[in-house]
């Protein structure tokens, strides 16, 4: 009788799961003009609904934050969440690699070196244990730069004086060897902080003070092409797993057309992303290589601060020469 129970109990998990909606927690404003992962969100979801399948967008922080979205995902309560990488770090550091700067030319470089690498298989099998999947990482918008409130930077010695909002200590060490400081702020307090001069900038993607509406005291954009701003799409493994063998090829063709219309929404907008900010009233620094290089070059103390294994940090560089 109890095996029978067992078994019920298994069959019923896998109905709802199957049956129930898509849940996607969303990490933007649904724009498509402004926002790659909402682009991918699209890609995502029109592969889902072509195959009957129920999906519903929730709006960002309408689900929790970072913490909560990954309770929520291990629980099988949330399905889909567009997350920081962070999420996904603190079981296995290994994925910071992708923060490291200068590591990929560009987003298609990094989704190459991705797939090569088989980074999703070697991720997925560290994190099984918290009950959760990593199946795309995707590009929030075009390389990012230093964005500031004030100040032009064209040189790391523009730098000096300035407190900048960091994302992990991996940025903080980059900021470090550029000659500056830097100080973990949550997004959330970055635009208080930056209109009360707690913070003087942060590094990100051009499209990002477009999309949150910070161009009113955000003056400031150099394109130094650091690193590519991304988010993680994480899963539920319950979810996941609940599925039919057809249903999780559905998904599975949803992550690739994603992937797809983040890249060809990128592809058509670098060009234009400078040009938007200047009409908002932002004043551009179009960096030349040679100032592009200073940072580079300095840059690379953060690959051999021991914040990553050494092994693992070969593991990148290797992937990325290979996939260049």
């Amino acid at each position: 009788m109890k095996l029978k129970q067992i078994a019920l109990a298994a069959l019923m998990a896998t109905a709802s799961a199957a049956s129930a909606e898509v849940k996607i927690a969303l990490d933007s404003a649904p724009e498509l003009e402004n926002s790659g992962t909402y682009n991918w969100v699209q890609g995502f979801k029109g592969v889902l609904e072509d195959a009957g399948m129920d999906v519903r967008e929730m709006p960002r922080d309408s689900v929790g934050n970072e913490a909560e979205k990954f309770d929520q995902l291990s629980t099988g309560l949330l399905e889909l969440s567009l997350s920081d990488v962070r999420a996904i770090a603190q079981v296995d550091p290994f994925i910071y690699g992708l923060r490291l700067p200068y590591i990929f030319d560009d987003s298609a470089h990094m989704q190459r070196a991705l797939a090569e690498g088989k980074i999703f298989d070697r991720v997925n099998e560290a994190v099984a244990g918290q009950d959760v999947m990593l199946l795309a990482i995707v590009p929030i918008g075009p390389s990012s730069g230093i964005i500031t409130t004030d100040a032009a930077v064209r040189t790391p010695e523009d730098m000096a004086d300035l407190r900048m909002r960091a994302l992990d200590d991996a940025q903080i060490a980059m900021y470090k060897a550029w000659g500056t400081t830097g100080t973990i702020v949550p997004w959330g307090e970055v635009p208080a902080g930056l209109q009360t001069g707690v913070i003087d900038g942060y590094l990100n993607s051009p499209f990002i003070p477009i999309a949150f509406g910070q161009t009113d005291f955000v003056k400031n954009f150099s394109d130094s092409r650091t690193i590519i701003p991304i988010r993680a799409v994480i899963v539920s493994k319950m979810w996941y797993d609940g599925l039919s063998e057809d249903q999780r090829q559905v998904v599975n063709d949803g992550v690739a057309a994603g992937n797809a219309a983040a890249q060809a929404w990128l592809d058509k907008v670098s060009s234009a992303a400078l040009t938007a900010l200047e009409d908002k009233g932002v004043t551009v620094q179009r960096l030349t290589d040679e100032e592009r290089g200073a940072f580079r070059k300095l840059s690379q103390q953060v690959y051999d601060s021991g914040l990553m294994p050494s092994e693992d940090v070969k593991v990148w560089t290797d992937l990325s020469s290979a996939t260049r």
